[in-house]
C-alpha cells in the first residue's frame, strides 16, 4: 500500500525506544542575552514554542500565515509537536534544530511549523493519529510519542512522520538531514504519488476520528461495566502493583493511570469480587506510595515509572496527574481511614501550593525533567552528598529509611524512596514509629533545603482550564475530606480564576491563559474537567453558586460541543476546521471529555431534576457502548459514568443490578400497610407501632450488610398532629456503620432524611450515641454503630392535607466498615405510605 518508496521514515524510534542511545547527550550552553536567531515564536506566549524562538530555523506557529505559505510556495510543511516537560523534545531541539545546516535546508526546502500540544490538542490529537496511520500503512511496529514529527502536503495532509529523529546516520537509523532530503526528492520527482498516499491517510484518519457505526447497539447495562473491571483486574501484577502488565513485556514502564484506580475504588467495592479488587487497588496504591515515583522530600508524583518496580521514574511532574492521584489517595483515606494515604494526599496537594501555584490563584501546567540536559539531575542523590548535609546521627536513619545502601540502577544518582514502610523502618531501627517521623520531618527538612540550591527546574506556566478543574475538584474534596480550610480555598480561589479571567469577550470559555493572555477556544476537556471541579465545591461548600456556574458551563459545553445524534466532540463550534472533527472516549492519563461529561451530567440531573441532562448522558453512553465493550480498560472513566447512571436510573428497558450502589433511589417500593386503629399522636410504643416503610426486594439485595424498617404509631394520621417514627437498624455482625456526630470529623455521618408528595415535614432526628473504636492507622477513636441501633424522629402532616394518603421516601446514608476495609458511602431507600385522616 505505501509506494512513496521511503523506508527510512518508517524506522522512527519511539519515546522509549531510543532512550538508551542518546541518553548520553550533552546540552547546550545557556542562551545569552542577544540572540544570533529569532523567530516568529518570540511573540507567542506558549513557554513551550518561546523555548524555540532562538532557533536557526525559521519557525512559525500554527495558523493562516504558515499555511497560506504553504499553499503559495507549493512547499510541504514540516509539522513539530512537543511540550514542555518533554525530555526528547529538548534533545531534539539541542542536536537537530540548533543544527545550523539542518535549520538551513529546512528553511530552504519546507515551511516549518511548531505547535504546543497542550495549547492545541486538537492538532496534536490528529496528527498523532495522522502517524498511526502512516505507520501502520509503511508495515511498521513503532508507536506514536513526543516529540511528534510529520511531514504535511500544503494542504496540510499528512505525508509521512515520526518521533524523535537523531541528527545524522546510526547503525539502522537514518538521520534527521537525511530524511529531509528523502522527503523533498519524494516531493520533487513523485508528487502525485505523494498526494494521493496523503490524501488516502487522511481518509482513514477521518474515519478513525469518530465513533464506528455499530450494527447491533450494545446495551447499557451492568455487565459493561464488569467488563472494564476484570479487564483492568486481570492485568495486575501481583508481584509489584500495578496494572496493564504482560508477563511478556514485563519491563516495560508502568503508568498509574488514575480513571482505573478510581473506577477499582468508586464501583469496585460493589462487584462480587469486591474483597480481592480492594486488595489489589491498595497494595497498588501503596507501591506507587513507597516506590520512587512519589516525590519523597517535596511531594507529589512524577509522570510515569521506568521499571517494573515503581524505582526509577521518567522526573517530569504534571498537574494533571498529581491532581487526580491526589484525588485517588483522598478516598482511599476515606475508604479505609489509613494514615499513610492522608499523609500521600496532603503531601501532594501541598507541593501543587508550593510548586505550581499562580499568584494568580490558577495552578501551573508542568514541572521539567531535566537539569543540565540530564533528566532526573534535580532530584537523585549521592551517599556523600548526603553524609555532608546530615549529623552523623541522622544519616544511618536516611540510609536505612530511603534505601541509600542498594546499588542505584539510575546513572545519574539515586533515586531515594522506601524499600520498606515507616512502621516497618521503625522496627528495624528500633525506634518508635512517632520517633521516627520526627527525625525524618528533620532529616527532610534538610535534604529538600539542600535540593533547592540547585538549579530550578524549567516551569510551564502555563494555566490551562482542564488540568485546572482536575486540581479544583482535588483541593474541593481534600478540604472537605481532611478539614483543611486552606484546600477549600485553593480550589476557590482557582476557580475564581478561570471564571473572571479565562473568557472571551463574549463570555464563553477559553482554554488557556499564560502571561496574562486568555485564548484559544475551550475545548470539551475544559469544560467537562472543570464542571467537575465546580461541583465538588458545591459539595464541600454548599454554595449554590457553584451549582449555578456548573449549569451554565454545561449548557454551554452542550451547545459548542455536543452532537445532537450522541457524545460531543473535543472541538467547539469556535475552533477552526482541520481534517476531521474528532470524538473520542478513550481515557487514558487524563479521562477523555465524553467520560467526564457524562459522570457530570449525571450528578446535575440528580442535583437539578432536570431531565435533559440525564437524556445527554444517556445518548452519550450508547453512542460509545460499543467502545467500552471493545477496549473496556480503556474505558475506566466512562464505565464509572455508566455505573452512576445505571445506579441512577437503572437499564434503559430493563433491570438494575447497579441500582443504589453508588446511592440513588429507585423506583418502586412497598404496598400500603393495613393500619391498626388506635389514637394517633401518642408517645412512640413499640407494642403500638406498625412497620409503614421497608425496602424493595431490589434495595435488600444491594444492602447485605444493613437491614431497616420504619414503623409509626397505628392508626390515621390527623392533619397538623406530629407523630413519632423510629427506624429500626440491624448492622451485620463483623461490620459497623459510622456514627453521628462522625468522628473523625472527616467521615461520612449515618443521616436520615425524607421526601413527601404532599408537604409533609420530618422532625430533628436523635441519633444514638455512637461507640468509640480503635483501628490501626487511624490517628483517634473512631465512632460507630455496631448491631442493632434505633434512630428517633417525627413526621408532621399540613393541617391543610386530609382525605389523601402521604408517599414517604426515607433515606439512610451510611459507610459500612470492618477492620480490614471500608465500602463507598451508600444509601439505604425505605418507601411507604401514610394514611391521612380527616381533620378533626
Amino acid at each position: 500500500m505505501w509506494r512513496l518508496g521511503l523506508p527510512s521514515l518508517i524506522l522512527v524510534a519511539s519515546l522509549f525506544a531510543v532512550q538508551a542511545s542518546v541518553g548520553a547527550d550533552q546540552p547546550s550552553q545557556s542562551p545569552a542575552a542577544s540572540h544570533k536567531h529569532t523567530n516568529r515564536l518570540a511573540r507567542e506566549s506558549s513557554p513551550y514554542l518561546l523555548l524555540h524562538a532562538h532557533n536557526p530555523v525559521d519557525w512559525y506557529p500554527w495558523g493562516p500565515e504558515a499555511l497560506e505559505r504553504a499553499k503559495t510556495e507549493g512547499k510541504p510543511i514540516f509539522l513539530s509537536v512537543g511540550y514542555t516537560s518533554c525530555y526528547w523534545c529538548h534533545v531534539m531541539e539541542r542536536q537537530v534544530f540548533e543544527n545550523e545546516e539542518i535549520a538551513a535546508y529546512l528553511n530552504e526546502h519546507f515551511v516549518c511549523i511548531k505547535v504546543d500540544r497542550e495549547e492545541r490538542p486538537d492538532i496534536d490529537e490528529l496528527y498523532m493519529l495522522c502517524l498511526q496511520v502512516y505507520l501502520q500503512l509503511a508495515g511498521s511496529n513503532q508507536g506514536g510519542g513526543w516529540p511528534l514529527s510529520i511531514f504535511l502536503t500544503p494542504e496540510a495532509k499528512p505525508i509521512a512522520g515520526g518521533t524523535y529523529f537523531p541528527p545524522t546516520d546510526m547503525p539502522g537509523r537514518p538521520g534527521f538531514m537525511t530524511i529531509l532530503k528523502n522527503v523533498t526528492s519524494a516531493w520533487a520527482e513523485r508528487q502525485a504519488d505523494v498526494i494521493s498516499t496523503s490524501e488516502l491517510i487522511a481518509k482513514e484518519v477521518k474515519r478513525l476520528s469518530t465513533p464506528q457505526l455499530v450494527l447491533q447497539p450494545v446495551a447499557l447495562n451492568s455487565t459493561l461495566v464488569a467488563k472494564s473491571i476484570d479487564a483492568i483486574s486481570s492485568s495486575y501484577d501481583s508481584e509489584y502493583g500495578g496494572f496493564d502488565f504482560s508477563k511478556d513485556a514485563a519491563d516495560a514502564p508502568k503508568f498509574p493511570i488514575p480513571a482505573r484506580l478510581e473506577l477499582l475504588q468508586t464501583i469496585g467495592p460493589f462487584a462480587e469480587t469486591a474483597a480481592e479488587l480492594m486488595q489489589k487497588l491498595d497494595f497498588t496504591l501503596t507501591r506507587m506510595e513507597l516506590g520512587g515515583i512519589r516525590d519523597h522530600l517535596g511531594g507529589g508524583f512524577h509522570r510515569y515509572s521506568t521499571d517494573r518496580i515503581w524505582l526509577v521514574p521518567h522526573f517530569e511532574k504534571m498537574l494533571y496527574d498529581n491532581a487526580q492521584l491526589a484525588s485517588v489517595y483522598t478516598r482511599a483515606y476515606a475508604r479505609t481511614s489509613l494514615k499513610s494515604y492522608r499523609q500521600v494526599a496532603e503531601s501532594t496537594l501541598d507541593f501543587l501550593l508550593r510548586g505550581m501555584l499562580d499568584p494568580e490563584g490558577g495552578f501551573h501546567a508542568a514541572l521539567d525533567a531535566e537539569t543540565n540536559g540530564v533528566e532526573g539531575q534535580y532530584y537523585v542523590w549521592s551517599a556523600d552528598e548526603i553524609v555532608k548535609i546530615l549529623t552523623p546521627e541522622e544519616y544511618p536513619i536516611a540510609e536505612s529509611v530511603y534505601g541509600l545502601k542498594e546499588k542505584s540502577p539510575f546513572e545519574a544518582g539515586t533515586v531515594l524512596h522506601l524499600p520498606k514502610s515507616i512502621p516497618d523502618a521503625a522496627e528495624s531501627l528500633e525506634i518508635p514509629v512517632s520517633e521516627l517521623e520526627t527525625k525524618l520531618t528533620q532529616i527532610n527538612s534538610k535534604l529538600l533545603a539542600a535540593r533547592k540550591m540547585r538549579p530550578a527546574l524549567l516551569k510551564d506556566d502555563k494555566i490551562l482550564v482542564g488540568w485546572n478543574g482536575l486540581a479544583i475538584q482535588a483541593f474541593a474534596e481534600a478540604g472537605q475530606t481532611f478539614q483543611r480550610r486552606d484546600y477549600t480555598d485553593a480550589a476557590e480561589r482557582a476557580a475564581n480564576f478561570i471564571l473572571q479571567k479565562v473568557h472571551s469577550s463574549d463570555g464563553l470559555l477559553l482554554h488557556v491563559s499564560c502571561g496574562g493572555e486568555a485564548k484559544v477556544p475551550a475545548y470539551l476537556e475544559d469544560y467537562a474537567a472543570l464542571v467537575g471541579g465546580l461541583l465538588a465545591l458545591h459539595q464541600s461548600t454548599e454554595d449554590e453558586r457553584w451549582l449555578q456556574e456548573s449549569v451554565r458551563l454545561t449548557d454551554e459545553m452542550i451547545e459548542q460541543c455536543g452532537d445532537g445524534r450522541g457524545g460531543f466532540f473535543l472541538t467547539s463550534k469556535r475552533h477552526e476546521e482541520l481534517l476531521a472533527r474528532p470524538k473520542n472516549s478513550y481515557d487514558s492519563v487524563i479521562p477523555s471529555g465524553n467520560s467526564l461529561a457524562v459522570r457530570n451530567l449525571v450528578r446535575l440531573a440528580k442535583l437539578t431534576g432536570n431531565a435533559r441532562y440525564r437524556d445527554v448522558a444517556r445518548k452519550t453512553l450508547e453512542t460509545f457502548a460499543a467502545q467500552i465493550e471493545n477496549t473496556p480498560a480503556g474505558h475506566a472513566c466512562l464505565a464509572t459514568g455508566l455505573a452512576e447512571y445505571l445506579a441512577a436510573y437503572g437499564e434503559p428497558g430493563g433491570n438494575n443490578d447497579l441500582a443504589g450502589s453508588p446511592g440513588t433511589p429507585v423506583a418502586g417500593g412497598p404496598p400500603k400497610p393495613d393500619p391498626k386503629p388506635s389514637t394517633p399522636g401518642k408517645a412512640a410504643d413499640s407494642s403500638q407501632m406498625v412497620v409503614f416503610a421497608t425496602p424493595s426486594p431490589k434495595e435488600k439485595q444491594k444492602h447485605p450488610l444493613i437491614q431497616a424498617e420504619a414503623l409509626i404509631v397505628a392508626g390515621a394520621f390527623t392533619p397538623g398532629a406530629e407523630c413519632p417514627v423510629v427506624i429500626t437498624m440491624q448492622i451485620k455482625e463483623g461490620w459497623h456503620i459510622n456514627a453521628n456526630p462522625a468522628r473523625p470529623k472527616f467521615l461520612k455521618a449515618t443521616e436520615l432524611k425524607a421526601e413527601f408528595t404532599n408537604g409533609s415535614q420530618l422532625g430533628q432526628v436523635t441519633y444514638p450515641p455512637g461507640t468509640d473504636l480503635m483501628s490501626e492507622g487511624v490517628e483517634e477513636p473512631i465512632s460507630v454503630y455496631e448491631g442493632a441501633i434505633e434512630l428517633k424522629t417525627t413526621i408532621t402532616v399540613p393541617e391543610t392535607f386530609s382525605g389523601k394518603d402521604e408517599s414517604v421516601t426515607l433515606t439512610i446514608r451510611y459507610q459500612a466498615c470492618n477492620e480490614k476495609e471500608c465500602q463507598q458511602p451508600m444509601k439505604f431507600i425505605l418507601k411507604g405510605i401514610l394514611v391521612v385522616g380527616a381533620d378533626q
